[in-house]
């Protein structure tokens, strides 16, 4: 349903459309009530008449309306008006970097042949302006993350660039949301291959092969196969992004969608094609990124955005890289001879005074040493309204990974309690939770109810 000029939607009104996406048609409009402009994504029919995936998407939108962080598209709330049901969104101008790293395309291809022997094709963006950007994407992939939010649909198209140089994400979380709406609207082969549905833009934009294709090459091989994802499938959608602002090309193409899943399930990317001048720290970082097996891949994007950080520093990167051809071996960094002679006096050196330090540090340390561990002890009552049920056939009880908390399950609720504190804090709400178990990094609390999974987070909140 297109929009006009002048069309209310409550207290939005809309001014003019700006954009077409996998995900419904983005307008922007103007808050009558807090006078300021918004963006107004209208969702396709397919999501505003189901109940169900309204209320999916509903309980997705609540969740990521808690992300607040500089570098992430904020959502402001969900408006239904007259059969028309948006999202509205943080109104973020400037180009998006697909259209960025196109405006370099067009103008600035390397010619075909050099003297230093780079082969001709698009230009990408400078280094100096391009690990900038990839260090705020990497951020706000990071903050999301630690809230246990995967992007799942993250490409140039979604990341945009504003003019005093902030870097935002958007569409966060969004394709998790959509993931039933358009289940089986593209599949390359029957069964699992429904999974690549995981992308909006594969879902709901079937007739435009660019956004097929734009989408299919940044997918990890795990949504490729329709298998589950996690964190990690961001970091190698990370790693395409970085490839293809440096190169200014996607570093697994093909012709239709077939092709280009086939490329990502089986290829490598060329790594000749990096820009002769990028550190060998970016270059481990690629590496690791794009791993097709994510068992090898680098887990934590927050790492990737330290070494970015530190790609013009000396040194051996933190993450290492596979070997391999390209314009620098992954791991390694070249240094003069002269540089390597000063450096080798200054570690016999400091390894003199090293030798020093832990004599001293070591006598220090017994007169100081600290006092063995201590062992908490509590009790939990068994009658009362925080009382902990029992259900021999089910985990009852669970413990942070810190030891700081202990999750109960009491009558239809979950109760969290501080080893220091003598009342835990109540989590209603939530069905009859049973089964309960902690996440690794002790933020959401998993459960069963019925026989649906579901988690919420340790300080409360709506159950996902």
């Amino acid at each position: 349903m297109s929009l006009s000029a002048g069309t209310r939607l409550g207290p939005y009104e809309v001014t003019a459309q700006i954009g077409v996406g996998g995900m419904g048609e983005v307008y922007r409009a103007t808050d009558t009530n807090l006078k300021r402009a918004v963006a107004i994504k209208v969702l396709p029919e397919s999501v505003a008449g189901d109940g169900d995936r309204l209320t999916r998407l509903q309980r997705e939108a609540e969740v990521l309306a808690s992300l607040n962080h500089p570098n992430i598209a904020a959502i402001y709330g969900l408006e239904r008006s007259e059969g028309t049901t948006a999202l509205v969104m943080e109104l973020v101008e400037g180009p998006t970097l697909a259209e960025r790293i196109a405006q370099l395309s067009d103008v600035g291809r390397v010619p075909p042949s050099r003297s230093d022997g780079t082969r001709g094709g698009p230009a990408g963006l400078p280094i100096d302006e391009a690990l900038p950007i990839a260090k705020q994407i990497a951020d706000a992939l990071e903050a999301a993350h630690e809230r246990g939010i995967i992007h799942r649909d993250l490409k140039p198209a979604n990341i945009k660039l504003r003019p005093d140089g902030v870097v935002k994400v958007l569409d966060f979380g969004l394709a998790k949301a959509l993931d039933e709406v358009g289940r089986g609207s593209v599949s390359a082969r029957p069964g699992p291959a429904d999974g690549l549905t995981n992308s909006p833009t594969l879902s709901f934009a079937a007739t435009q092969a660019g956004m097929i294709l734009g989408t299919a090459g940044y997918m990890s091989p795990e949504q490729a196969k329709g298998r589950a994802v996690d964190k990690r499938s961001d970091v190698w959608a990370f790693g395409a992004v970085l490839y293809e602002m440096l190169t200014g090309r996607r570093p697994f193409e093909g012709e239709d969608v077939a092709d280009t899943l086939a490329a990502v399930l089986m290829k490598e990317p060329d790594w000749a094609a990096l820009p002769a001048t990028t550190p060998p720290r970016v270059v481990a970082v690629l590496r690791r990124c794009l791993q097709k097996d994510r068992k090898q891949r680098a887990r934590d994007i927050g790492d990737v955005a330290l070494a970015i950080e530190g790609a013009f520093e000396g040194g051996v990167p933190q993450i290492a890289g596979a070997a391999g051809d390209g314009p620098a071996e992954a791991g390694h960094y070249v240094r003069g001879k002269g540089r390597s002679l000063r450096r080798r006096v200054a570690l016999v050196g400091a390894a003199a005074a090293c030798a020093t330090g832990v004599i001293a540090g070591a006598a220090v340390w017994w007169t100081m040493r600290p006092a063995p561990p201590s062992v908490a002890r509590t009790t939990i009552t068994t009658s009362g309204a925080t009382a902990l049920t029992v259900i021999n056939a089910d985990r009852d009880v669970a413990i942070t990974p810190d030891g700081s908390r202990i999750v109960y399950r009491g009558a239809n609720q979950l109760l969290v309690r501080a080893i220091d504190r003598l009342e835990p804090d109540v989590l209603g709400g939530l069905g009859a939770p049973r089964g309960v178990f902690v996440s690794p990094d002790g933020q959401w609390i998993g459960f069963f109810d019925g026989a649906s999974l579901k988690k919420v987070a340790i300080t409360g909140g709506p159950p996902v």
